[in-house]
């Protein structure tokens, strides 16, 4: 895909949702931070279920980790892998009590040192909590990238690499948001909504649907 035909997608999906962000709902750096990591494998929305109920009790480090694993587990344990997310959780809130001041650091090597977070979650918090122009590749964005041509790759680390190379500064803080909502609502998996799509004439997917 050439560098006019990116530019107008991002300004169509620009101009479609200026302000755009996740639909994690979070208060605060760390709320975030959780949410991220509880949604490994899960939905948005069953995250932000649990955490309705999770964060008026326990929103700080200090808080979870007075729950303790089996006090935190019946607050999520309607989101899948809900044992391990627990576990982890309560150690991330450890290690932020322990060396980090009970703060969420903004560096990606901190981030990245915390149980069950992984590249694309600490992606995810740089972006969203701190704005960094950091580009958090799941498999929507993925699938996104590769089938309309935009950032091709044969894995989500390939496809970041080629989305920070070609897409300009002025869109960097918001591209990972529209790529993701447009992979959730309108490329969708099994049949893309190409009816429905605002850069159906620029996409080069061979396979349209009506």
């Amino acid at each position: 895909m050439n560098k006019t035909k990116r530019l107008e997608i991002l300004t169509r999906l620009r101009d479609n949702n200026p302000n755009p962000t996740t639909e994690l709902e979070f208060s605060s750096p760390f709320e975030l931070l959780i949410a991220v990591l509880l949604s490994a494998q899960a939905t948005d929305v069953s995250v932000n279920k649990a955490t309705a109920k999770l964060y008026p009790v326990a929103n700080t480090p200090e808080a979870i980790l007075a729950l303790g694993v089996e006090g935190l587990k019946e607050y999520i344990k309607t989101i899948g892998l809900f044992n391990t997310k627990a576990e982890n959780t309560i150690k991330t809130c450890q290690m932020l009590v322990d060396l980090h001041n009970s703060e969420v650091p903004e560096d990606r090597a901190a981030l990245e040192a915390l149980p069950g977070v992984g590249r694309k979650t600490a992606n995810v918090v740089l972006n969203t909590a701190f704005g960094w122009p950091t580009i958090a590749v799941d498999t929507h964005i993925d699938r996104v990238s590769n089938r309309t041509k935009f950032a091709m790759g044969k894995n989500v680390v390939e496809v970041e690499k080629k989305l920070l190379k070609v897409v300009p500064a002025e869109f960097k803080v918001d591209v990972h948001h529209w790529l993701i909502l447009h992979g959730r609502y309108i490329c969708t998996a099994r049949k893309p909504k190409c009816g429905a799509c605002i850069i159906e004439d620029l996409c080069e997917f061979k396979d349209k649907t009506e």
